[in-house]
């Protein structure tokens, strides 16, 4: 008879067959003659019997039960045997573990039916992370958004009372899905839960009036920050001016930049990587030049993402000349341009002829791993038999080999 092994945590204690019944439930999709005198270690549907086990299981050991069950669809049927039992006394850790499994078995029915359950034993007393996970499992597992919701309002029936955190999960969760509609009745139920909403909370509402196109209302909530003694940060402006920059209202957002430094906030990389955007899109390409070089004067670090709109505007403005020394000047801070930027110089050089620059602008694309595709090698080509400039036009040898 092979026996498998299983790691458990180190001082582990044997004196009860506990081991043996971890063993069983971790070996249940692989039916053994194990037999003990104690219990009938299978039923007819290969479920461990555990309704009729003598030994005294305490919560923790029950944890291990769950734990080592390999197929996740066993974990209803081995937890309602468990509560038939005497020795029934789940505490958090228990219900944690069942919901998980439940969840990993997508039986989202039987998770409702179990808070149900836990609702009228009242056994122990549950914390706030436990809810965090339920609200966690039906909204980024199971897509049970209205069912988070509910666990949140029904929180103070389990005598516990939600913080902000749990508060802002949900309306994060809202956001995320797009259910505008309802961010806003949840948010006036704060009250109702004794939650103090903060800074963060405001964000998340900003974030969703900018993403269904409520800028003005988004902007009314900018004015309630000092309404409730809170802060904007550098997120609550950068939020908005990605809202107002996604709908061309760049200039709202330069506005936005000079009010943001007047109330003592500092804007950051992302702030400024979303200004330059948007002044590219609306093809004001030297502004974002100008406004990357005002980012340096004012301290500012930029990020790759920085350097990158920035050469897309030498780009976008045909500039190329300007784009390689930018180029340069990335690589030598070991942030590589991206395979577009390298396509868009790759193309201008060739409109204009330049075959040594195309040869300088190849090299490096496959120096940092890109492969040239087939419109690109057309393009290259055309160049390389249409016309010469100063520079040392390039082999098919040398073209072969940057392949």
């Amino acid at each position: 008879m092979i026996i498998r092994t299983f790691l458990l945590p180190q001082n582990t204690k044997f004196d009860r067959p506990i081991f043996q019944l971890c063993l069983l439930c971790q070996s249940v999709s692989h039916r053994s003659n194990f037999s003990s005198s104690s219990f009938s270690p299978y039923r007819e549907s290969g479920i461990p019997n555990l309704a009729n086990y003598r030994d005294w299981l305490s919560p923790n050991e029950v944890v291990k039960i769950f734990e080592s069950l390999k197929d996740p669809n066993f974990a209803l049927p081995v937890f309602d045997q468990i509560s038939q039992r005497k020795d029934y006394n789940p505490n958090e850790a228990v219900y944690t573990i069942v919901i998980k499994k439940l969840a990993l078995a997508k039986n989202f029915d039987a998770i409702e039916a179990l808070m149900e359950r836990i609702k009228l034993e009242r056994k122990c007393r549950l914390s706030e992370e436990f809810f965090l996970t339920v609200m966690k499992v039906y909204g980024n597992v199971g897509g049970r958004i209205d069912s988070a919701i509910k666990t949140l309002f029904d929180m103070p029936d389990f005598k516990c009372w939600p913080s902000v955190k749990s508060f802002n999960f949900v309306l994060n969760l809202l956001v995320n899905t797009k259910q505008f509609e309802v961010v806003h009745e949840v948010y006036m139920g704060a009250s109702k839960l004794g939650v103090e909403a903060d800074a963060c909370s405001l964000n998340i509402i900003i974030k969703g009036l900018c993403q269904c196109g409520k800028l003005d209302a988004a902007f009314s909530v900018l004015d309630e920050f000092s309404k409730q003694n809170l802060r904007p940060g550098v997120r609550t402006y950068s939020t908005l001016m990605h809202g107002l920059c996604e709908h061309a209202r760049v200039d709202d957002a330069l506005a936005l930049l000079d009010r943001m430094e007047r109330g003592g906030v500092d804007p950051d990389a992302v702030t400024f990587n979303i200004l330059i955007s948007g002044l590219r899109k609306k093809r004001r390409v030297d502004e974002g030049i100008k406004l990357f070089d005002s980012m340096m004067l004012k301290g500012c670090d930029p990020n790759p993402g920085t350097y990158q709109e920035v050469l897309y505007c030498f780009l976008d403005d045909k500039k190329f000349a300007e784009a390689k020394e930018f180029m340069h000047r990335m690589m030598s801070k070991n942030i590589p341009p991206s395979f577009e930027s390298y396509k868009l110089l790759i193309q201008g050089f060739c409109r204009e002829n330049l075959v040594g620059e195309v040869d300088w602008a190849l090299k490096q694309m496959v120096r940092h791993g890109f492969v040239p595709k087939m419109g690109m090698w057309k393009s290259i080509l055309r160049c390389l038999f249409s016309g010469k400039d100063n520079c040392h036009p390039f082999s098919y040898e040398e073209i072969m080999r940057s392949c």
